[in-house]
C-alpha cells in the first residue's frame, strides 16, 4: 500500500491521547492499529487475549515474531502499535533500526499527562465515551513522583531523537492538542500511505477531565512551589559538545595472572599501573594481556570467575599537563605532531619549532601550558577543527563510552591507588600484593613548579564537565 512503510509505531505516554488517536486511524481505510502490543503486563489491551493469533505467552517467549506478524499481517494496509517507555525493551532496537516502520511521536505537556494519570489511579476511569458516567476527583500534587515522570519521558524522548538521527529517518510529530484536527489526521494518513481520509474525528472518546490543571489538584500551591523549583530551561546544565566516544578495548590491558582488568583512560596513570602489573604478577612488560577486542575480552571475563576491572580518574590539570607534554610538546614518538603544527600556526601556541631546548624555561612552559588549556576549552565546546582526542576528552565522556561495552566495577582517584589498587589485587585472590609506584610524568618542568591560580581556572573552564561530575578540588 505504502512505498515508504510496511507498520507504524505509536511512540506515546499514559494519558497522552493515545487511544483516542489509536481510534481515529483504525477509522482510515488501510490503517490497522493493535493497541499496545508490547505491554508487559497484557496484550493489545487489558482484555484481549492475542494479537494477529498471537498469545501474551507466544510474545513473551519471542516478541519479534509478533513484530513480524504486525508488519505482514494487513495485505493491502498497514499494521502498527503503540509503545510506550516501559513497554518490552527487547523490540526496541528492532523497532527503531526499520526504517520501513514509520515513527509516529505523540506528546502531550508532562504535568497534565500526570495530572490525568492521578486522577485515572484515583477513579478507575480511563477512558470515558458518555459524560454523564464521568467520575471526579481531586488529587495531591507529589513533586518527587512528577520528576520522576518527567525524567522518563524526557530520557525515553531523548532516546528516540538520537536514534532518528544517528539512523537518518524522520517522525510524524503530534502534539495531544493536534488529535482534534482532522487536518492533521489525515495529514498523518497521507504520510503513512494510506488511501482513506477521514470526514470527522471520532466522537466516542470524551475529554475526561477538561479543567485546568489547578482546579485538579488538592494541593495547587504546594505544586507551584515544586513546579517553580524545576531548572525548565537546565540553565544549571554543563553544555557537552564533545563526540560520543567508543569503549576503546584495545586499550585495555589484564595482569599476566592476577584475574585483574584495567580500562585506562588516556593520559592517566597507564605506566604506573602497568608497572604495578608486572611486580604483582613478577612478570616482565610483555606478559601483560593486551590488544583485546570484544570478543577475546568476553572470553577472558568468562575464562575468570570473579574477576575484577577498574579504572583510575586523574586530577585534570595533571590529565592535561600530561597530555600536553607527552604528545604536543615534544616531537617523538608517540607525538601528534600535525596538531601540533596547527596549534602553532592556527592556535598561537607559543611552542618551540622543535623540541624543548635549553633556552626553554618553567615561564615559557606555564605560557605554553595555559594556552593549551585555552584551546582545549575551545576544541572541548566544538570551536576547532582539530579532533577531540582521546588523550584530553573529558573523563565523564570516556566514561560513558566504556559503558557501550561494560563498566568498570571500581573507579580510583589517582591519588587513592596507593591503598586502593593492593586492597583490590587481595580481594581476588593475591595474598601479598606490592604497592604501586607513583607516576612519573614526562616533563620538562614538573607541573607543581608552574602550578598557579591561572592554571587552575583555566583547567576548571576547559574540563568544567569533569569538575562538576567529579567534585575534583583544586590541584596540589
Amino acid at each position: 500500500m505504502s512505498d515508504r512503510f510496511e507498520s507504524f509505531v505509536i511512540f506515546a505516554e499514559m494519558r497522552t491521547g493515545s487511544n483516542f488517536l489509536e481510534t481515529n486511524l483504525n477509522a482510515v481505510d488501510g490503517l490497522t492499529c493493535h493497541g499496545e502490543a508490547f505491554n508487559p503486563h497484557f496484550i493489545g489491551y487489558p482484555t484481549s487475549k492475542d494479537i494477529l493469533g498471537l498469545t501474551q505467552a507466544d510474545r513473551d517467549r519471542d516478541p519479534l515474531r509478533l513484530l513480524a506478524q504486525i508488519r505482514l499481517a494487513t495485505p493491502g494496509g498497514i499494521g502498527g502499535f503503540r509503545y510506550f517507555h516501559d513497554h518490552d525493551a527487547r523490540v526496541l532496537p528492532a523497532i527503531l533500526e526499520d526504517a520501513r516502520c514509520a515513527k509516529i511521536i505523540l506528546t502531550r505537556n508532562p504535568l497534565d499527562s500526570y495530572v490525568s494519570w492521578k486522577i485515572a489511579q484515583a477513579t478507575g476511569q480511563w477512558k470515558l465515551t458518555n459524560v454523564s458516567n464521568r467520575k471526579d476527583a481531586r488529587v495531591r500534587f507529589d513533586a518527587t513522583e512528577f520528576e520522576k515522570h518527567l525524567a522518563e519521558v524526557q530520557d525515553f524522548q531523548i532516546l528516540l531523537m538520537n536514534a532518528l538521527q544517528t539512523s537518518g529517518q524522520t517522525a510524524f510529530h503530534v502534539a495531544y492538542e493536534d488529535l482534534q484536527d482532522v487536518a492533521v489526521m489525515n495529514g498523518l494518513a497521507g504520510w503513512l500511505g494510506a488511501r482513506g481520509r477521514l470526514d470527522s474525528l471520532n466522537t466516542a472518546l470524551k475529554r475526561q477531565n477538561p479543567e485546568p490543571v489547578a482546579a485538579k489538584v488538592a494541593n495547587a500551591p504546594e505544586m507551584a512551589q515544586a513546579l517553580a523549583r524545576l531548572d525548565r530551561f537546565n540553565l544549571n546544565r554543563t553544555p557537552n559538545f564533545e563526540p560520543r566516544r567508543g569503549p576503546v578495548v584495545p586499550g585495555y590491558i589484564a595482569a599476566a595472572a592476577t584475574p585483574l582488568l584495567y580500562m585506562p583512560i588516556r593520559s592517566g596513570p597507564e605506566d604506573a599501573v602497568s608497572r604495578w602489573f608486572r611486580d604483582l604478577d613478577g612478570v616482565g612488560p610483555g606478559d601483560l594481556v593486551t590488544g583485546f577486542n570484544q570478543a577475546t575480552l568476553r572470553e577472558w571475563k568468562r575464562e575468570r570467575p570473579g574477576h575484577r576491572s577498574f579504572t583510575v580518574l586523574r586530577h585534570p590539570v595533571a590529565r592535561a599537563h600530561e597530555a600536553f607534554c607527552t604528545r604536543i610538546l615534544h616531537t617523538g614518538k608517540g607525538a601528534f605532531n600535525g596538531i601540533r603544527r596547527t596549534l602553532r600556526r592556527a592556535h598561537d601556541l607559543p611552542l618551540p619549532e622543535g623540541d624543548p631546548g635549553e633556552s626553554y624555561g618553567p615561564d615559557d612552559h606555564r605560557a605554553a601550558f595555559l594556552s593549551f588549556l585555552a584551546f582545549l576549552k575551545a576544541n572541548l565546546n566544538g570551536q576547532t577543527a582539530v579532533r577531540v582526542d582521546g588523550h584530553w576528552a573529558t573523563q565523564a565522556q570516556c566514561l560513558q563510552g566504556m559503558a557501550e561495552f561494560t563498566l568498570p566495577d571500581v573507579i580510583l582517584r589517582e591519588d587513592e591507588i596507593a591503598e586502593g589498587l593492593p586492597d583490590l589485587a587481595r580481594k581476588v585472590g593475591h595474598a601479598a600484593p606490592p604497592l604501586p609506584h607513583p607516576s612519573e610524568p614526562q616533563a620538562p618542568f614538573s607541573l607543581a613548579r608552574i602550578y598557579d591560580a591561572r592554571i587552575e581556572a583555566a583547567a576548571r573552564e576547559a574540563y568544567a564537565r569533569d569538575y562538576a561530575m567529579f567534585g575534583f578540588s583544586d590541584w596540589g
